[in-house]
């Protein structure tokens, strides 16, 4: 049976993205198009992400969605990549799937799909007609998996042990994206500073990053997720010195005080944290900084939760992402503690999380008043353009240009806590026609 037409869900973290993208762009150099939707769809990829439980829901739901197109339209293919917690159990429950790609395997799913779909190299045709409309900005993973074990997180079950794509392939990969019109990569990993460790010959992110600079029409390069204990002075130096790397760093520390991080097996203390933004904002005094929150981990006391707002006000980050926290089923804080902060006392700290950090990013964002700053359109939003500083503020502008992927020069003429608004004042380069 020939398989003609494809449907991608997609949900969860950038990585997800970046891989669905790519296999998207596989199956479309063999011939097969995307389809409005998944009823109209001969194989249908489900991206999971079980990092949140609610992301986990979403993904069961539309497995129980599928089951009924799967009984109607039996020849179909559906497959599940991305993250899965527990595979036996996936297979016991939705024995309808035809392929769910086992933890450790998502770099090779789409070999893997080429193979189930009994796709031949003869129907391939030129790649050159396949080529869809891609992003400004688009994800690359570099480096999957992760070798430590923090005890809230499921990542190392449902990615793996660390390995890195060879900087080659990278760099083609890249290179291929700019000839589309993509002006700025995210470089995508869990745990980004261990890129290139598991390479023989060894490779550093920061030695990735001075090839990715040299690539012609790539105007920016931003990469996440960061952990404090690697970020060497080397990446410093790769930030403060590539003319195409952003100053945009995302650290997460997940809590202020050091007794929850110890429980949590993050490997640091806050003093790590400080001595590193210190080197950064020495280095980089204009750099934006964002960062990762859990409140309520089991045994949060009230004394534990004022550090980390205490934490959050002498760090004054751009921008933090807070989290209740939720036990996940087969990581060590699920199995051997008690989630011992009721759920209002969560949501209570969240929400003054929140508070504060609206406050600080207010402040921040006012010292951009009058200030001219330099923007990269990715599209439009209620009737105007909107991009990114290299500092990664979001910015909202008008103009009857078509602006999508220029870079501009936009003067801030109102700021708010979360994006600034301005005017354009000068275009400085667009994509070619």
């Amino acid at each position: 049976m020939s398989m003609s037409s494809f449907s991608i869900w997609t949900i969860g973290c950038q990585m997800n993205v970046a891989d669905s993208r790519r296999l998207a762009e596989r199956l479309e150099t063999y011939g097969l198009e995307a389809a409005d939707g998944p009823h109209q769809a001969d194989v249908v990829v489900l991206y999971s992400c079980v990092v949140r439980q609610q992301a986990e829901d979403k993904v069961h739901g539309q497995l129980q969605a599928l089951r009924k197109m799967k009984e109607a339209r039996p020849q179909m293919k559906v497959v599940v990549a991305g993250c899965v917690s527990d595979i036996p159990d996936w297979h016991q429950r939705y024995p309808f799937v035809d392929l769910i790609a086992e933890p450790g395997q998502d770099l090779t799913v789409r070999d893997r799909l080429i193979d189930l779909l009994d796709l031949s190299e003869r129907y391939r045709f030129d790649p050159e007609q396949a080529i869809r409309l891609p992003g400004i900005s688009e994800g690359v993973t570099i480096h999957q998996g992760c070798n430590r074990s923090c005890t809230y997180c499921i990542v190392p079950q449902t990615r793996g042990g660390e390995r890195s794509r060879p900087p080659a392939v990278i760099v083609q990969e890249v290179q291929q994206l700019v000839t589309r019109g993509t002006r700025e990569v995210v470089l995508l990993s869990q745990i980004v500073e261990r890129y290139g460790r598991d390479l023989r010959p060894r490779v550093l992110l920061s030695e990735l990053l001075h090839q990715l600079n040299e690539i012609d029409g790539l105007e920016r390069v931003r990469f996440l997720t960061s952990y404090p204990g690697d970020f060497g002075r080397d990446l410093v130096d790769a930030i403060a010195t590539l003319p195409k790397v952003c100053e945009d760093v995302n650290l997460p520390i997940q809590s202020g005080d050091d007794s929850v991080l110890h429980r949590m097996k993050r490997g640091y203390v806050v003093e790590h944290y400080r001595d590193l933004i210190g080197r950064l904002r020495d280095r980089i005094p204009e750099i934006g900084l964002s960062t990762d929150v859990i409140v309520g981990f089991p045994g949060e006391t009230e004394a534990e939760f004022d550090n980390t707002l205490r934490m959050l006000d002498e760090f004054r980050f751009d921008v933090v992402h807070v989290a209740m926290y939720s036990p996940r089923p087969g990581t060590v804080s699920a199995t051997s503690m008690i989630d011992d902060v009721p759920r209002p006392e969560k949501r209570r700290r969240l929400h003054e999380v929140e508070e504060l950090q609206k406050r600080i990013a207010t402040e921040i964002n006012a010292r951009y008043l009058g200030r001219t700053v330099d923007v990269l359109v990715e599209g439009t939003a209620k009737g105007r353009w909107y991009g990114r500083t290299r500092t990664n503020k979001l910015v909202h502008f008008a103009s009857d240009q078509p602006l999508a992927g220029a870079l501009v020069d936009v003067a801030i003429t109102a700021t708010e806590p979360w994006y600034l608004e301005g005017a354009a004042v000068a275009t400085r380069s667009l994509v070619a026609a």
